[in-house]
């Protein structure tokens, strides 16, 4: 039985204790693909409050956006208070369900370095202050990252965990085109091998089931993204939620939902591909509410993961 290196495992051999992630979600942030600057509507999947657990009700004006080029940032104090807030709640939460010790602050929904440097550096600087904080996830995409965020980082990382999670989805234009993502094939390639070349951690996000795609071209994006020298992945199938262009598309019969069949083979032939020490830190995702259109095995997510695993099993892995 090949066992695969999941975050748990990864983060136990290297901190010997139960390491996890506290997602944050800041109001403020947005994407280049949101606010027009490469494109409106953002992604054909997207509708980011679905993804934001921590959202909630803030006291930040929802109309107020940052982008690099904002010259000033009048609710920072407010996002500190916010940040904080939402790092002692989650935290509390994980150490009374997991046992949980130690902790990367996971900076999770919209595009953690599309603002000012000097909003980024306080937020990250806060998050690092933090008790049993051993470092930093920032989710983001590379259209929207700076060399001189990169260098930051890279300082940060001599003493601190650090990743940057970029979203790559698929290695083909068409794709990323279809999805109204913004940015090329080449811009992910250029910017995750200067991460890697300024010695930052990398996790790349890959969407199984996008329009269009073939599993041959899902398998595609995996190889890609272990060429490129990534640490880690995660991958999950794509699913369609309301108030989204793919919402509208699923209605007039333009796209058809990947299959649980179709996804789990994908999924073992992905496991089948990647080194041994890259790290695998999620295989899975869904919708428990009524926001869920398709596809329904999506719906529960305890359900998915047993027969992920059960399959998983039967070829020879343990996730």
């Amino acid at each position: 039985m090949r066992e695969i290196l999941t975050a748990g495992r990864y983060f136990r051999q290297k901190f010997g204790c139960n390491v996890y992630k506290t997602p944050i979600s800041i109001l403020g942030f947005t994407c280049p693909n949101i606010d027009g600057t490469v494109a409106r509507g953002g992604c054909v999947f997207c509708e980011n409050e679905s993804f934001s657990p921590n959202l909630g009700v803030q006291k930040i004006d929802k109309k107020f956006l940052l982008n690099p080029s904002s010259a000033s940032n009048p609710f920072l104090s407010s996002q500190l208070v916010q940040l904080e807030g939402q790092y002692n709640l989650t935290r509390k939460k994980l150490e009374k369900k997991f046992n949980a010790k130690k902790f990367l602050v996971y900076f999770q929904s919209f595009t953690n370095t599309y603002a000012p440097f000097d909003t980024l550096k306080a937020l990250y600087e806060k998050a690092l202050s933090f008790e049993d904080v051993i470092g930093l996830s920032i989710g983001t995409r590379t259209d929207s990252i700076s060399e001189e965020v990169l260098d930051y980082l890279a300082e940060k990382s001599k003493t601190k965990e650090i990743w940057v999670e970029y979203g790559i989805q698929s290695v083909y234009d068409e794709t990323l085109q279809r999805i109204n993502r913004g940015h090329s094939v080449q811009n992910v390639i250029d910017y995750i091998t200067l991460t890697k070349q300024k010695g930052i951690k990398v996790c790349a996000h890959l969407i199984f089931g996008l329009p269009g795609e073939t599993q041959e071209m899902m398998l595609e994006s995996v190889k890609k993204a272990i060429e490129l020298g990534v640490e880690s992945i995660k991958i999950h199938p794509l699913y369609v939620v309301k108030r989204t262009a793919l919402a509208n598309d699923f209605k007039a019969k333009r796209f058809t939902p990947i299959s649980e069949q179709e996804y789990i083979d994908t999924l073992l032939k992905t496991f089948e591909m990647i080194p041994e020490k890259m790290m695998v830190q999620r295989i899975s995702a869904g919708v428990s509410d009524e926001t869920l259109l398709a596809p329904k095995w999506c719906e529960n997510k305890h359900k998915q993961m047993f027969n992920i695993k059960q399959a998983i099993k039967q070829k020879g892995f343990v996730y």
